[in-house]
């Protein structure tokens, strides 16, 4: 079952690209947007994270979290972070765990691979609960950021 807005968002301790550990939990009282990608260096993704980067003074100026997970290593994500310049967290999801717990997961992707996030975007409130929730099927697409922003500005 899919999460649905109202949901208590499934908490989370991840290894982030500085090879520190991050949960969810950790921004209890802020909001937090959620960008599940793919893979790092390919172009959607790319484009998912960099219209994020492009828009963090908004992020920021609200007290909004903004984090991206992938199921690539925290290695791998540290050279994407590096690469792009990144200003939020980057986090390795490698044991697929996270992805699966909110519906952000495909068991089978391009060319043969197995198990990588679904692109997706999750908003959740201060108290942890789901108040955006979009998974994308078709990985070509991007999430829809206008209504994410105006979950945000309610």
């Amino acid at each position: 079952m899919s999460l649905q807005i109202g949901d208590q968002a499934p908490d989370f301790k991840l290894y982030s690209s500085e090879l520190t550990e991050v949960s969810l939990s950790a921004f209890k009282g802020k909001k937090v947007i959620i960008h599940f990608f793919p893979m790092a260096f390919t172009g959607t993704c790319t484009e998912q994270l960099c219209t994020m980067r492009d828009n963090f003074s908004y992020y920021e100026g609200i007290n909004a979290q903004v984090i991206g997970i992938s199921v690539d290593s925290p290695f791998s994500l540290a050279k994407f972070k590096e690469v792009q310049h990144y200003q939020f967290p980057l986090l390795s999801d490698f044991n697929k765990e996270v992805s699966a717990a909110y519906g952000a997961f495909y068991d089978e992707f391009v060319f043969g691979l197995k198990g990588v996030s679904k692109r997706a975007a999750f908003v959740i409130d201060e108290e942890g609960k789901i108040a955006y929730a979009e998974v994308l099927e078709d990985a070509h697409e991007l999430p829809d950021f206008k209504a994410i922003n105006d979950v945000l500005s309610a």
